[in-house]
């Protein structure tokens, strides 16, 4: 499987991330059938994603990192998925991996992980391991499942729970079981190969498996921060915050490059017979396209008003407040929804010719695979809600939704 090198080019100060994105994106179409087959990202897909970059957008400026504005970061996402989801996808989840260890790790660790410039880092960071104190460290041992770009990576972000003396460890400040992410070289884990998924096949989202790996403490720090160790005002956002937003994109991405091939197909006589190929589409089929770029373009317009609301809060040094989070979650469940009901009328529009090997096929068989993702779940916008009705003044939110607002446990 291709692996992509430390990206050792400064692109701190690069002009305009989705110029950048645009200009690739017809180099990345040509081997979406490619990464497919190989159940990872190929060479040429990857040299591209390298070349411009895209892989240390969300990293800490001290590291050689962009730290690119949300809304800059949600275009890119978007516009790499339409190209490729495959390949906007692993830009999207290595960017969180990336991005908060960059930021979060302690300086030491940061510094010996990103010393050869800045790396992918990948994997899942759901706290399915278990990690014993040793020392200045952790023992720690696990599977993970769907670690999103595994195969591509060089250092492996995973989540686990702490546990000293045989017994879970209590955070001392929220006071309830600690846990953390563990930032581990790749070569560490054990790939169980096992990418039979019916969407986003050339990710390379294996399943993987830590043994009793030694983690020096330096090399882990906690889900939910959102104070920077190195790095700016972006990492006010926390891994709350960028996981999804790259689901955000990921989905608009999809969405609209079903619309598009649809379209492409409408107005062309060419083809497997079809009506549709043939006549354009008739009055229905008009109809329910119309309705379909309207649904796409109104979720759209509402993730953009979030995201943009969100990035001028940071731009100015603030802190994203909990009704800012609940809106984004709600544009994400509501974006997801509506890209799954784009490319089923899209995949019924066009007949028989959507069942073929077709770049719309993909979309259909890539965003239902996007949408069953936890993050994305319908469930969330119940928590959304308790925010909105004014039931959540004591609560923030966390990856896994809303939870009480930590209150620091004072030494009796």
């Amino acid at each position: 499987m291709p692996k992509a090198s430390a990206e050792k080019v400064n692109t701190a100060h690069s002009s305009n991330w989705v110029d950048k994105a645009r200009e690739a994106a017809p180099a990345l179409r040509p081997h979406a059938a490619a990464n497919e087959a190989a159940g990872c990202l190929t060479s040429p897909t990857l040299d591209t994603l390298r070349e411009n970059g895209f892989f240390t957008m969300l990293a800490a400026r001290p590291f050689g990192g962009a730290e690119v504005s949300p809304v800059e970061a949600l275009e890119v996402y978007e516009t790499l998925c339409e190209a490729d989801a495959a390949a906007g996808w692993v830009v999207m989840a290595s960017n969180v991996a990336i991005g908060s260890a960059s930021g979060y790790l302690p300086t030491e660790g940061a510094r010996k992980v990103f010393s050869g410039g800045i790396p992918i880092i990948a994997g899942n960071g759901g706290p399915f391991g278990r990690a014993d104190v040793d020392g200045k460290g952790f023992r720690l041992s696990g599977r993970w499942s769907y670690g999103s770009g595994v195969l591509h990576s060089q250092w492996i972000h995973s989540g686990g729970r702490v546990f000293e003396n045989g017994k879970p460890r209590v955070n001392p400040v929220t006071g309830q079981p600690e846990v953390r992410t563990f930032i581990v070289p790749t070569e560490q884990a054990k790939m169980l190969g096992n990418w039979d998924v019916v969407g986003l096949r050339g990710t390379g989202s294996v399943d993987y498996e830590f043994n009793d790996v030694f983690v020096p403490e330096e090399f882990t720090h906690f889900p939910d921060a959102n104070v920077a160790q190195q790095g700016g005002n972006l990492f006010r956002l926390g891994i709350v915050g960028m996981s999804p937003l790259g689901h955000t994109g990921a989905a608009l991405g999809i969405a609209r490059r079903a619309l598009t091939e649809l379209a492409a197909l409408a107005e062309s006589p060419d083809g497997r017979p079809s009506r549709l190929a043939v006549q354009g589409g008739d009055d229905q089929f008009q109809e329910n396209y119309g309705l379909a770029e309207g649904q796409l373009r109104a979720a759209r317009a509402l993730c953009y008003e979030v995201w943009r609301d969100i990035s001028d809060t940071l731009g100015a040094g603030n802190p994203v407040q909990t009704r800012q989070y609940t809106l984004a979650r709600l544009a994400l469940v509501h974006v997801t929804n509506t890209a799954a009901d784009v490319c089923v009328f899209a995949h019924k529009a066009a007949g028989g010719i959507s069942i073929r090997d077709t770049a719309l096929q993909r979309c259909f068989r890539d965003m239902f695979t996007a949408s069953q993702h936890r993050i994305v779940s319908n469930s969330f916008a119940k928590d959304c809600a308790r925010d909105l009705l004014g039931q959540a003044a004591d609560k923030i939110w966390a990856i896994r939704g809303l939870i009480d607002r930590p209150v620091e446990i004072k030494p009796l």
